[in-house]
C-alpha cells in the first residue's frame, strides 16, 4: 500500500468510525444520566444496586485504560484493512432515521429493563404460548430486555443495545474473526468454500464476511424467527446467503460439509452442557482441515485487569450462564470432539478462540 493510499484509507476509516463511536458514546452518556436520576429518586426506597464499581472484589479498570484499549482495538481493525485481510468495513447501520428509530426503541425499553433488574424478573417470555417451542434455557429475558429473543422489537433494539454496552466497538470485535478466516481461505476459490455462522442473530457478522468474500456461500442459523427475519433484510444486498431458523444443538447440515464455522457472542449465553453439544455439532459439520472461530467475552485471568468488569457484568444484565463461561475450558471441550486448539487472541473485552479439525 502506497503512502498516499494508506493516508486515504486512514482518513476514510476515521470518517466512518469516529462518528459511529461518538453516536454510541452519546447513548452511553445519556444512559448514565438516566440511571443517576433513577438512583436519586429511589435512594430513600432501598439500598443502591451493586454496579461494576460497587463491591470489594476485583478492582475496577480505570477509564483511561478502558478507552486506551478501545483505541488499540480500532487500531488493529485499521491495520487489518491496511494489510489487506479485509476491505474497509461498511457497518450498514442504516439511515439516520433508521438509527433514530432504533435508538427510540432502545430508550423506550429502559424503564421495563430497570423494573426487571430491580425485581430480578427474567422469565416474562416463558408462558403458555412459548413453552415447549424453544429450549427452556432460551426462553428468558436475557439482558432483562423486553421480548427476550422472540420479538420484532427485540431484533430492532439488539444491535443498539450491544453497541451501547461496548461503546461502539461491537462490530470491530466481530471483525477480529476475519483474519482467522483469511488464514485458511487465502489463495482458495471462495466459490467452492462454505461457511456457517451459528447464532447469527441479526446478521452483522455475516455482512462483514460477505464484504471480504462476496462470492462465498454462507449460511446463518439462529433459533429466533424475528432475528432471522431481520438478518435476511440486512443481508439482502448479497447473493449466496442462506438463513435458517434452527438449533445449533442439532445443526441441519451434513457431516463434513463446512470449511468454517463461526460463533459470535453466543457461547456465554449457553448452559455448560449445551456448549459441549454445540461444539460437538460444529466439529461434526466441519471438513477435515476446517476451522471453528468463536468470538466471545474475555474469560477470567485472560487479562487480569478486566476481571473486575467480568465479575460485575451479570449483576446488571441477566446472564445466567456467564459465571460458568468465565472458567470454561474450551480447549478441552474442543479436544474431546476432535478439534485442535490453535490460539486465543484478546480483543478489548472480547477474545477470539480458534480451533482446527485435523
Amino acid at each position: 500500500m502506497s503512502p498516499l493510499t494508506r493516508l486515504a484509507t486512514r482518513v476514510a476509516y476515521g470518517a466512518m468510525q469516529l462518528p459511529r463511536l461518538a453516536w454510541y458514546a452519546g447513548h452511553g452518556y445519556a444512559l448514565q444520566r438516566l440511571a443517576a436520576e433513577v438512583k436519586r429518586r429511589e435512594s430513600n426506597e432501598a439500598p443502591p444496586e451493586k454496579r461494576w464499581d460497587g463491591d470489594n472484589r476485583a478492582p475496577v479498570l480505570s477509564q483511561s485504560r478502558l478507552y486506551g484499549d478501545m483505541a488499540d482495538l480500532m487500531a488493529r481493525d485499521l491495520a487489518n484493512v491496511e494489510e489487506g485481510l479485509y476491505p474497509l468495513p461498511a457497518d450498514h447501520d442504516g439511515s439516520l432515521l433508521t438509527r433514530i428509530y432504533r435508538s427510540r426503541l432502545f430508550f423506550d425499553d429502559l424503564p421495563d429493563v430497570h423494573r426487571r433488574r430491580k425485581e430480578r424478573r427474567h422469565d416474562e417470555v416463558l408462558d403458555e404460548t412459548t413453552r415447549g417451542k424453544r429450549p427452556d434455557y432460551y426462553l428468558q429475558n436475557f439482558h432483562y430486555q423486553s421480548g427476550g429473543w422472540l420479538t420484532e422489537d427485540s431484533a430492532q433494539r439488539y444491535d443498539t443495545q450491544v453497541e451501547v454496552l461496548f461503546k461502539g466497538t461491537a462490530n470491530a470485535m466481530r471483525r477480529m474473526a476475519l483474519p482467522e478466516l483469511y488464514e485458511i481461505f487465502k489463495g482458495r476459490d471462495q466459490r467452492k468454500l462454505t461457511l456457517t455462522d451459528i447464532g447469527c442473530g441479526t446478521g452483522r457478522f455475516l455482512d462483514f464476511v460477505k464484504q471480504a468474500w462476496p462470492r462465498l456461500p454462507v449460511t446463518g442459523i439462529d433459533l429466533s424467527e424475528p432475528y432471522i427475519k431481520h438478518a435476511r433484510k440486512h443481508l439482502r444486498r448479497w447473493s449466496r446467503v442462506r438463513t435458517i431458523v434452527g438449533n445449533a444443538e442439532s445443526l441441519p447440515l451434513p457431516d463434513a460439509s463446512q470449511d468454517a464455522v463461526t460463533n459470535i457472542f453466543t457461547m456465554h449465553e449457553l448452559p455448560p452442557q449445551v456448549r459441549r453439544t454445540v461444539i460437538g455439532e460444529c466439529a461434526r459439520v466441519l471438513k477435515p482441515g476446517g476451522r471453528l472461530v468463536i468470538v466471545d467475552s474475555l474469560q477470567r485471568r485472560d487479562v487480569p485487569d478486566y476481571d473486575g468488569i467480568l465479575e460485575r457484568f451479570p449483576q446488571n444484565y441477566h446472564e445466567p450462564y456467564f459465571e460458568s463461561y468465565l472458567d470454561e475450558d474450551f480447549a478441552h471441550i474442543a479436544k474431546t470432539h476432535g478439534l485442535t486448539h490453535v490460539r486465543d487472541e484478546p480483543a478489548f473485552v472480547s477474545k477470539v478462540m480458534v480451533f482446527d479439525k485435523v
